[in-house]
């Protein structure tokens, strides 16, 4: 037809279907890193290969939440196949990056045991960096990360799996798979280690730029394990005091860069650092309140707080209108929307303005559709329709909207 789209566009759904990926944009997206691979050597090499591997587990993600298990069958025996071919390369063989891409599609596919196993053989290949490798603190978090959302309640967790991974994280010696049991006396040393090693981080000064964005990595590395350790051995509200003091010593440091170099963008990557704390303390609090009774406050004000500063990020709204949903009220949310779009020139906000009001629609003709014989109305549907389309109308005459294609074809949709 000359016309086809590239990739996937998996917010619109036609009907019952959910448009997933298309084969021609798909053909030629594989053609280009087929092209790529033949061309890059060494280092650039590897991290095609990461990405490519971050893109097939985009599809496998893709296939379990529309809960096509053939599909995902066969995207899973793609995408292995694609994994193990990257290991055997000399080059990647000790590619720690790597290696967490192909553990963590295993997990995705099911494959728990399996998935374990490379994590394993990654960590013992991966030699005595500790916390003070990278790579080393970004696999084991993972790892314990997936580990942790096995759990069904914290009761216990000391003698975890990963309580194990993170404890031996600190240990600085050679990785030994988990036997069912976790020492007290190793739990107490590798929470000094991590003390220490955090104290250390924070009142560093970097020398160089580049020095500067492989500590901020690390400290996020740290951070994140620092405080699954905690939650796991001590509780939660352990793990939100690290969370914290990490925020404000990153706050300060941003603040200082920018009155000495007189710019506003902060520290190289002291923003995204920041960003990416906030993203791991919002997400252990909703892990924390799906396996356990706690208010709803405390995360509620975390992601109102991190979206005023990160408006564009998608994750911390979807975490924000799946608590709103909770809410009977939605005067607040629509206020908080209203603020945030006021003061930026990012589309997330329309957006996800436009999809909880969507989303509210859809439960209130649930309501009045309930099939009771008599039809009880609650709520008159007129008014959000209203609503939805005004939101429509702003978000299009704002000066990033008027180029959106996805706008324009969501608000067509909705007339539709």
């Amino acid at each position: 037809s000359g016309f086809n789209s590239i990739g996937h566009m998996d917010t619109m759904s036609r009907g019952r279907h959910q448009i997933g990926h298309y084969k021609e944009g798909e053909e030629f997206i594989q053609n280009v890193f087929h092209v790529l691979s033949q061309i890059f050597t060494g280092k650039e090499k590897s991290n095609l290969a990461i990405c490519w591997l971050q893109y097939e587990i985009s599809k496998v993600i893709h296939c379990l939440q529309a809960k096509k298990k053939k599909k995902l069958k066969a995207q899973g025996r793609k995408s292995k196949k694609l994994a193990k071919n990257f290991l055997k390369a000399p080059d990647n063989r000790n590619n720690l990056s790597l290696w967490k891409l192909y553990a963590y599609l295993e997990w995705l596919l099911g494959n728990t045991d399996d998935s374990r196993k490379v994590f394993d053989t990654a960590l013992c290949t991966a030699g005595a960096g500790g916390l003070k490798s990278a790579q080393l603190c970004s696999l084991s978090l993972l790892y314990a990360q997936l580990e942790v959302e096995l759990l069904e309640s914290i009761e216990g967790a000391v003698m975890s799996r990963a309580v194990h991974i993170l404890t031996k994280l600190t240990e600085n010696g050679p990785y030994v798979p988990y036997s069912g049991q976790v020492l007290p006396v190793n739990v107490l040393k590798a929470r000094k280690t991590y003390e220490h090693a955090l104290q250390d981080y924070l009142s560093k000064t970097p020398v160089s730029d580049q020095d500067q964005v492989k500590d901020t990595d690390q400290l996020v590395n740290l951070v994140g394990c620092y405080a699954l350790f905690q939650y796991l051995t001590v509780g939660i509200d352990a793990a939100v005091l690290i969370y914290t003091q990490a925020s404000e010593k990153l706050e300060v440091s941003a603040s200082q860069k920018c009155e000495n170099t007189g710019e506003n963008s902060g520290i190289l990557n002291f923003p995204t650092a920041l960003e990416a704390v906030t993203l791991l303390h919002t997400n252990l609090l909703r892990f924390h309140m799906k396996i356990s009774v706690y208010p709803l406050n405390p995360l509620r004000e975390a992601l109102t707080e991190a979206l005023k500063r990160y408006p564009s990020n998608q994750s911390l709204w979807r975490s924000y209108i799946h608590i709103q949903r909770k809410s009977h009220s939605a005067s607040k949310a629509r206020r908080f929307f209203d603020s945030v779009t006021r003061s930026t020139n990012s589309l997330e906000p329309w957006l996800f303005a436009i999809q909880a009001e969507q989303m509210r629609k859809k439960l209130t003709e649930k309501v009045q559709r309930a099939d009771v014989g008599e039809i009880h109305c609650t709520i008159p549907e007129t008014g959000l329709t209203n609503r939805i389309v005004a939101l429509f109308e702003h978000a299009v005459q704002s000066e990033n909207g008027t180029h959106c294609p996805l706008l324009w074809r969501n608000y067509l949709n909705f007339m539709v």
